[in-house]
C-alpha cells in the first residue's frame, strides 16, 4: 500500500491491532482491520475501523485496487457493525478526516449511528471544510478508484 509502514511503538491505533485488547472494546477482529468503540462517542453509536497495518493518514492512499478494496472493507466493517447494534437509526454516516485535522495519525474509519451527541458544538469536527475537513466515506473511495487500464494496440 502506498506509504504504508509497519506499526509504531507509539501509535495507540496500532498497539490496539496488534493486541486485540479487550480493554478497547473490540467489535470486529480479521486479517485486515480492527474495530472498536470510539473512547469519546460523538454519536449514539461512534466506532472506529482502523486498518491492522500501519497507514497514517488518508493522504497515504492512493488510486490502487488495494488501497480501494481496504477502504471499502473497512466502510463494509462499519455498516454491518452499526446495521447489527444500532438498528433503530434512521442515519448512518462515515467518514476520515483529513491532515491537519486528524487526531490520531493512523487511518481511522468513523462510523456513526445518529444522533450526534447532545453537545451541539461536538458534531463540528465532523463537518466538510473543502480539502481540510471531514470526507466522507464513499466521496473518498471515489478520489481513490483505481483507473481503468488502458490497453495500447501495438
Amino acid at each position: 500500500m502506498a506509504g504504508a509502514i509497519g506499526a509504531t511503538a507509539s501509535c495507540v491505533f496500532c498497539e490496539i491491532a496488534a493486541t486485540k485488547s479487550t480493554s478497547h472494546s473490540i467489535l470486529h477482529s480479521d486479517d485486515r482491520v480492527v474495530a472498536f468503540r470510539d473512547i469519546n462517542p460523538s454519536a449514539f453509536r461512534h466506532y472506529l475501523v482502523v486498518p491492522v497495518e500501519h497507514i497514517p493518514t488518508v493522504n497515504d492512499l492512493q488510486r490502487k485496487t488495494e488501497d480501494h478494496s481496504l477502504v471499502n472493507h473497512m466502510l463494509e466493517v462499519g455498516r454491518m457493525l452499526l446495521v447489527r447494534d444500532a438498528p433503530q437509526s434512521k442515519q448512518y454516516r462515515f467518514g476520515f478526516h483529513q491532515p491537519p485535522l486528524n487526531s490520531v495519525n493512523h487511518l481511522h474509519l468513523h462510523c456513526f449511528a445518529l444522533p450526534y451527541t447532545p453537545s451541539r458544538w461536538r458534531c463540528i469536527k465532523y463537518l466538510s471544510f473543502g480539502p481540510l475537513g471531514f470526507i466522507e466515506a464513499e466521496k473518498f473511495l471515489e478520489k481513490i478508484k483505481p483507473l481503468p487500464a488502458v490497453h495500447s494496440k501495438v
